[in-house]
């Protein structure tokens, strides 16, 4: 029975096996030629190489479904299953789904305006969704984030309403030092300044340093402090790396110039001990 089967259907197996054959290979041949174009692109190098992983991650996974949804409807055609009714049940289920479903549509629509305007891609550091991490990844519906506490958190495209990309192109360090009250502000601002104009040239340390720091002066006259502030203009993933050794080195100079760094004081008033409380 089995062997009649294959005799009476072999040719329309041969067919479907043929034609799946040739999806996969049609599949892989625009993929490589899509690959090389991404690759040309990345070749260019700084943010471009970013940008093309990241529209590759994006259009792979698009081209494979649309190969996936070709390879099917063909394969029926040529096994001789009426694909008509599969169309008009298609187009049903298709109209249910968009009402049904409505988030997930906008979720996709979403993710292809984010790589289109290129507000950001995989490697950024960025703040969507009420959460904040470097991208792992852009899918067709979620953006896959991983904070500094290594959780991934994965975030509707849909739900974005502003992002705040913290490592485009550059990024901007702001230093915020306090100082006591009775220390000379102007000597305090001069040795701020020469700290940080000495960090910007050593040599392990120019390279990720785009411009002079720029002392921008008091800040704030606070409770216990006088907030002296500067900024430095950094490469785009070198910010937190940056301000850490920058604060160190502050503060270190500070305690070799003799510039007090203050902290709040509390004073503990004690009761009369020959007092009796009600």
């Amino acid at each position: 029975m089995l062997e009649s089967f294959i005799d009476d259907h072999a040719d329309k197996v041969l067919a479907a096996i043929a034609v799946t054959v040739g999806v996969v290979i049609f599949y892989l041949v625009i993929a490589r030629l899509l690959r090389g174009i991404v690759n040309r692109i990345a070749d260019k190098g700084g943010d471009s190489a970013a940008r093309a992983e990241t529209l590759w991650a994006m259009l792979r996974r698009v081209l494979l479904i649309v190969f996936v949804v070709i390879g099917v409807l063909t394969v029926a055609v040529v096994v001789g299953v009426p694909i008509t009714p599969l169309l008009a049940v298609g187009s049903a289920v298709g109209v249910a789904v968009g009402f049904g479903a409505q988030d997930l549509v906008k979720d996709i629509i979403a993710g292809f305006f984010i790589l289109a305007e290129d507000q950001y891609h995989i490697g950024d550091v960025v703040k969507v969704g009420g959460v904040a991490g470097a991208v792992e990844d852009i899918r067709l519906r979620v953006t896959v984030l991983r904070d500094l506490d290594g959780y991934v958190h994965y975030v509707p495209n849909g739900q974005i309403d502003v992002t705040t990309n913290l490592t485009q192109q550059f990024s901007q360090v702001v230093i915020d030092v306090g100082v006591a009250y009775r220390v000379e502000v102007d000597r305090a601002l001069e040795v701020f300044g020469d700290e940080l104009r000495g960090m910007a040239t050593a040599p392990e340390w120019s390279q990720m340093i785009i411009e002079e720091p720029q002392i921008l002066g008091v800040d704030a006259l606070a409770d216990s402090a006088v907030v002296l502030r500067g900024v430095m203009k950094v490469g785009a993933d070198d910010r937190w790396l940056v301000k850490r050794e920058a604060l160190r080195r502050v503060k270190n100079r500070f305690d070799a110039e003799g510039i007090e760094i203050p902290f709040p004081h509390v004073t503990v008033y004690q009761g009369d001990p020959g007092s009796t409380g009600d």
